[in-house]
């Protein structure tokens, strides 16, 4: 959600980077004993790539080989078999973002380079970019899911670079008759060549793939992917007579992780795993006097509770700094971190002298009722002084957050709920969003559904757009989900406006 608070604020990002570490760099085979492999030595395999992915940071960041980056994110994972590799997301500056094919191929390659002019690179990219080979010339590969590539290689040959539709571009691999023999007796051509970077492949030495993803609609996707985590695994233990006795699932259960020698050195040189800039704060909302509190066990809760400190928050401060500063009245609330500094230990806003932060309000779920409206206030109503300034509207105070939303028209137009679900697509799944709808349905006395369910359906619909394509079945699929949660808050969706619901048996049998 922080990662995607710079989408909202930038842009969507332009290049995704992913880089591998080689265990064969010079740095690591020189510390290597008579008889060693780099996976003897986690400690200097660990070290030697967190130098090298400084000095990416530095190429992709400070010096802008790429071009200048405006904001990025980026994350370290471990493959199954321990080596690191790393995960960039740029997003550029407007002056300097790749807007057609002809300034993709100024960055990115997708084709064996001539081995007369380039004899260096083309031994790199033989060694380092060439997937496979799977498909037909190896059924066993492990990219291979349900006898396709999941990576969908070899591709086609292409003459140009093609901008893609929803995807990745449809880079130049020009059928030249080039082609090496790469793990084995098999001769792969430019349909194999993962895309990549010349400088930045030479300087490295490594798998280091470069994409442009500018031309992706739901980039959400992108960012789910380099934050979904490590792999995990769900077993059990069984004795080796399992009819003799009653079998437990839920006891015999373990969840189970694998942490590699890498991954372990990693953690514990303390190694930061992840990143993004600028940094994101997130931005406490609360009602009154509902607060968290942070206390030790042993201190005594009465003592707690006097503290002059307990009494403050992120959010009371800020009217604080509303009354104090006058010139602070201009900036909502999720602006304030751009123009003042949030000092955790004295619990007050300074001044911002340099760098940048972005401010995100925590989420706040319609179903929530009196937090959700007064999230709703603070990003519509700037220099706040107190929770009681929010609930006044032409010199009257209203008793409730919700009365005072609905006096200042954030309400009976639809617009919070609207904002709501746009606010939710940026960086949640459409089975959620679906979840969120049926909510609002039963609980926000929504005027017009059908407006709400014309404008946000495609969003609702991604997961099922890409499994069926422009099929009908996708409207009947959201449909079918939307009025289950509903009927498990005892609705029904006939009352409700929506398209009409097949039955079961003629939605679902194409299987």
């Amino acid at each position: 959600m922080d990662a995607m608070t710079l989408v909202t604020r930038f842009g969507k990002p332009d290049l995704f980077i992913t880089m591998t570490c080689n265990p064969y760099w010079n740095e690591i085979m020189e510390e290597l004993l008579p008889g060693q492999t780099a996976q003897d030595r986690p400690d200097v395999v660990t070290r030697v790539y967190r130098a090298r992915l400084l000095n990416l940071h530095d190429d992709l960041i400070k010096k802008g080989v790429l071009g200048k980056v405006a904001a990025y994110a980026h994350v370290t994972e471990f493959q199954k078999r321990g080596l690191p590799h790393e995960h960039f997301l740029l997003i550029m500056e407007p002056n300097t973002k790749l807007r057609s094919p002809d300034d993709y191929d100024k960055f990115i390659s997708a084709e064996l380079p001539d081995p007369v002019k380039y004899p260096v690179l083309h031994k790199l990219v033989c060694k380092h970019m060439m997937h496979g080979p799977c498909g037909t010339l190896n059924r066993n590969c492990p990219c291979m899911v349900d006898g396709e590539c999941r990576f969908r290689y070899p591709r086609q040959f292409c003459d140009t670079t093609q901008q893609g539709k929803d995807s990745y571009p449809i880079y130049r691999r020009r059928d030249n008759g080039q082609s090496v023999k790469v793990r084995g007796e098999n001769f792969l051509d430019n349909r194999w060549v993962v895309p990549y970077n010349p400088m930045l492949l030479m300087k490295y030495n490594c798998h280091i793939n470069v994409e442009v993803c500018c031309s992706i609609q739901s980039i959400k996707y992108l960012y789910k992917y380099i934050y979904k985590g490590h792999d995990c695994v769900s077993v059990s233990v069984d004795p080796s007579d399992t009819h003799a006795q009653k079998i437990d699932e839920i006891k015999q259960y373990r969840n189970a992780r694998c942490i590699t020698a890498i991954e372990a050195m990693y953690r514990l040189y303390g190694f930061p795993l992840y990143s993004m800039s600028p940094p994101v704060l997130q931005m406490q909302v609360h009602l009154p006097g509902m607060h968290m509190v942070s206390f030790k066990s042993r201190d005594d809760l009465n003592d707690v509770v006097k503290r002059e400190r307990s009494k403050r928050s992120m959010l009371t401060e800020y009217f604080v700094t509303n009354m104090d500063n006058p010139r602070a009245r201009k900036y909502l609330y999720r602006e304030f971190p751009e123009y003042f500094i949030w000092n955790k230990s004295h619990k007050r806003w300074e001044p911002r002298k340099k760098r940048i932060q972005i401010g995100r309000l925590v989420y706040a779920h319609p179903a929530e009722g009196e937090r959700y409206y007064l999230r709703v206030l603070l990003n519509h109503v700037r220099g706040a002084t107190s929770f009681e300034d929010l609930r006044t509207w032409h010199g009257a105070t209203y008793p409730t957050f919700r009365q005072a939303c609905e006096v200042m028209g954030f309400v009976e137009t639809d617009e919070t709920l609207d904002a709501c679900l746009s606010e939710s697509a940026v960086f949640q799944m459409p089975c959620a969003l679906r979840r969120l709808f049926a909510t609002i349905m039963v609980f926000c006395e929504c005027a017009n559904v059908r407006s709400l369910w014309d404008k946000h359906f495609e969003s609702m619909a991604e997961d099922y757009r890409r499994s069926h394509g422009k099929s009908s079945l996708v409207e009947q699929k959201v449909l079918r989900d939307i009025s289950n949660h509903l009927a498990s808050m005892g609705r029904d969706i006939r009352n409700y406006g929506l398209p009409e619901l097949e039955e079961l048996g003629e939605v679902f049998d194409f299987d």
